[in-house]
Parts: C-alpha cells; structure tokens; sequence
C-alpha cells in the first residue's frame, strides 16, 4: 500500500495538531535508508487492512460470508487509527500528513466497502444460502480469492492484485451449473460485482500514486550486534558496514519478512540498537490469549479481541528499539504468536 498525496486542509490541520518533533540524534544509516519514527505507529492501521482480509478469508473458507462481523472490524480500525494518532502527539512526533491522508483514504474505501458487503450479506446472501445446503464452488472460489489475495498484500500493493485473473478463474474454472443454482448464481452475481468494482478502483489508485510517488526501498537498515553471519537461511540480508564495537550496519527485507529476518538474527542471539535510523521504540503485535498483558518495557497501545476466534486477542505495543530481539526470543520460548513488527 502507498500514500496518496497530500491536501493542504488536512496539512494545516495537523501540523496545529501534531506539533513539531526536536530533532534525533544522528543515526548510523545513510539518509536514504532513514524513515520517520511516527511511522512505526501510523503503519498500523495499514497492517490492519490485511489483518482484517485475513481473518475474513479464514472466516469464510468455514463459515457463511453473511456470519462475518463486519461493522466489528470497521470499528476496530477506526479505533487503531485513533489509538495511534494519539501517541504520536503524546509523542510529539514529526508530521507526516501524506501518511495520515493515506490511512484515511484507505479506511473510508474499506469501512464504505464492509457496510456495502454487510447489508448485501445479510439480506440477499443471507436468503440465497438458506437454499444451499452446503458451501458452493463459488463459494469455495471466493475463500480462495481472498486468501490468495492476503498473501499478496503481505508483501505487494493491494492495488497490483490481479482482480481480473480472480474474475476469469470464477466463469472459467467454476462449473456455472450444477446443485443449489439459487445461490451459485447469486454468489457468480456478487463476486463478480466485487472483483469488476476492485479492479477499476485498483487501476486509479495505482494510477494516481505511481503519479506522484517514488517507490519505496524495499529494505530496512538495521544496526545489529553481534555483526550477523552469513546464511543460507536468510538470503536477503547484505552487509553495509562494520562497526567498530563488534555491530554491523545490515539491510533486510522490509514488510512481512522483516518479522521472518527479525525473529531469525534473535534466536541467534543478535540484538538490534538502530532501526531505519531509529534507536527509540518500535511497535510490535502479538495474537494472545485473552489473560495475557505484556512485560516491561513492552506498553500495551491497543487491546483488540479478535472477533472470529473467541478467547484470542490482538496486543498492540510499544517497545524499545534495544529490547524487540530480547521480547521476540521470550515470546518465542512462551508460544506467542508475534502477529508483526512494524518496520516504517
């Protein structure tokens, strides 16, 4: 996912409502591989938006699509944006107003798209599987369209998803007849609705941001001590510099497999003091039992049930650059499920 640009409402607006951040000690990392600290936290809500498909791909390759508590996730992300947004100005952190339009962009397409979704689901899907007596291969397709598309997102923009393949598999891989017609053809109607409408959308957003934005590196800079070894395991991981006391200057991947690189280099004892230029804190989630509260010097930010898996909650947290390898080996040790680390 990219930023969208900037208005100059919204600029005025929170530069009154951020304030201005002093300036960070100078960090070992080059100026191209520096990122702001506010985006730790602002990366968030856009984490959401495939948390939440996630869980809704899950969902529905069990359950009825009608079933999915989609005005719980609406609040949910709202509720992250403003859980953020609050600590960077507890924070005093630098504004960043592309990043905020960006998120609210994103947020009213999604809460738009669940309202939709829902009053469809629950009044036409909802009378269409009454006359089902099992899931369809419509139904199979689209849970598989939505998983396939989260692990897209994971590490690509949403809007470079193929939409159009997901359309051509529904009419040219899935029989159009066949058992419960009712509800194959009322899933073929709303499928192809939804995947006709994201590819349109897709098109412009990708057309608007690649119009102003450059694209990002698709590292991060680590500072990491004891200077990690070579391995096989980890093949993206270069050498920028070494560093007299024993550290090394390193870039890993950034999004979904910097959690994969940085949960690797602690278990084997590497700990990290700088991060995209940043020696201050990190955020971090955690899918945990209900019961479970983080240690110091983790503070929790956000507490999150989620909605589909009762007894399960999401811990949102910040914690100090210098301690994120020490939590990722003690989470490890105690079972947790490090959801991810938001790498800016």
């Amino acid at each position: 996912m990219r930023r969208l640009g900037a208005v100059g409402a919204l600029v005025a607006g929170l530069a009154l409502a951020c304030g201005i951040a002093a300036a960070p000690a100078k960090p070992v990392a080059g100026a191209e591989h520096v990122r702001g600290v506010e985006q730790t936290l602002l990366t968030y809500p856009e984490w959401f938006l495939v948390f939440s498909p996630y869980e809704y791909g899950e969902f529905i390759a069990a359950n009825a699509p009608s079933r999915f508590p989609y005005y719980g996730h609406i609040a949910q992300f709202w509720e992250s944006y403003k859980a953020v947004f609050d600590e960077t100005r507890r924070r005093a952190l630098d504004l960043n107003p592309g990043y905020h339009l960006m998120i609210m962009v994103i947020g009213t397409s999604t809460s738009v798209e669940y309202a939709l979704k829902s009053a469809y689901e629950t009044l036409i899907g909802r009378l269409a599987e009454s006359t089902a007596g099992r899931p369809t291969p419509e139904d199979r397709h689209a849970a598989a369209v939505a998983q396939d598309y989260v692990r897209f997102i994971r590490v690509q923009p949403w809007y470079e998803y193929d939409f159009g393949k997901a359309m051509a598999g529904l009419w040219q891989g899935v029989p159009a007849t066949g058992p419960d017609m009712l509800r194959k053809w009322e899933r073929r109607f709303a499928l192809t609705t939804e995947y006709a409408i994201k590819m349109a959308y897709a098109k412009l957003i990708k057309l608007g941001t690649k119009s102003i934005y450059d694209a990002p590196l698709p590292v991060t800079a680590v500072v990491a001590k004891p200077a990690p070894a070579a391995d096989a395991a980890l093949p993206e991981l270069k050498l920028l510099q070494s560093l007299p006391d024993g550290a090394a200057l390193v870039t890993i991947p950034r999004y979904e497999a910097f959690m994969t690189y940085a949960q690797a280099l602690a278990g084997q004892g590497v700990n990290f003091s700088e991060i995209a230029g940043n020696d201050s804190f990190i955020l971090v989630s955690v899918l945990a039992p209900g019961a479970w509260k983080p240690e110091s010097p983790a503070k929790p930010l956000l507490v999150q049930p989620i909605l589909t898996q009762p007894g399960t909650q999401r811990v949102v947290m910040t914690l100090p650059v210098a301690h994120l390898a020490e939590a990722l080996r003690q989470w490890k040790t105690a079972k947790l499920q490090v959801e991810h680390v938001f790498d800016y």
